[in-house]
């Protein structure tokens, strides 16, 4: 081959790689762009919602914006759910008029009634019921897993999800400096 046949052919090589290249990052940020946009629009929808309180009255989550939130997803048949929950009512304890904690069950009424009454928590709690399920995935949770916490900074954006038991010293972390 010869000199400027190679020349031509290593030019055309490296333009169409790096058009590739371009067509793949343009792709990417579109649909992270995309993806962007669909969970901001699924945020604000979780902003709007009401949840009935095991105690009566409601829960609305439009009253809880301006403030830190840890958001846990629980079930009374959930046992890292019952694990994790005097953590979430010690931090909450540690963090009164700083970071709001609110426990949504992912359950029946009776059996959420029945815990509070013997392990009272001493944060807000809505019921979700099995639509729970939905609302967590809203949020990020594909898996449908309990428990499942989700951390929003003051202007209302998610800044932490964990699937799975937390702790106290991870609450902590997580809500620092927001």
């Amino acid at each position: 081959m010869s000199q400027s046949l190679r020349r031509r052919w290593l030019m055309f090589t490296a333009g169409a790689l790096a058009a590739a290249a371009g067509g793949g990052w343009s792709w990417w940020r579109r649909h992270a762009a995309a993806e962007a946009s669909a969970e901001a629009a699924e945020v604000a929808d979780f902003w709007s919602q009401r949840f009935p309180k095991p105690e009566g009255g409601e829960l609305v989550m439009a009253e809880q914006r301006g403030r830190v939130l840890v958001l846990n997803f629980w079930a009374t048949w959930c046992a890292p759910c019952i694990k994790e929950l005097p953590e979430l009512a010690r931090f909450h304890r540690s963090q009164a008029g700083t970071v709001q904690v609110i426990g949504l069950a992912v359950d029946r009424l009776e059996p959420v009634q029945a815990f509070l009454k013997v392990s009272p928590l001493g944060f807000p709690v809505g019921m979700a019921g099995m639509a729970g399920t939905d609302v967590a995935r809203q949020l990020g949770n594909q898996a449908g897993v309990l428990p499942y916490t989700v951390v929003f900074d003051a202007k209302g954006q998610v800044v932490r999800r964990k699937l799975g038991e937390t702790t106290y010293a991870e609450l902590e972390a997580w809500t620092k400096g927001l």
